[in-house]
């Protein structure tokens, strides 16, 4: 599994349905990459070409953690000065 800090916290591949497609998703997988969502296809009038978006679990959480902490900072700053979100 990668733990590459320049890694891409999400990525969509896309190609035509075949083995290659396969094996690049494969390769994302064992990286540490999980499934975001279902594929999706489309017909371009000769084949088939899919999409899967994919994600690094790690990165992810490390944003919603920024953004969580972004979020309690903006709190504390509002209370200090007596104003309520709700």
């Amino acid at each position: 599994m990668s733990t590459d800090p320049s890694s891409l916290a999400y990525r969509l591949i896309t190609g035509p349905d075949d083995r290659s497609f396969c094996e690049r998703i494969s390769t994302a997988l064992d990286e540490g990459y999980v499934l975001h969502g279902g594929p999706a296809l489309t017909f371009d009038g000769s084949s088939v070409i899919c999409a899967q978006a994919l994600i690094l679990p790690q990165a992810v959480a490390t944003s919603d953690a920024a953004v969580a902490t972004a979020i309690d900072e903006l709190d504390t700053e509002l209370a200090l000065h007596g104003e309520v979100i709700k």
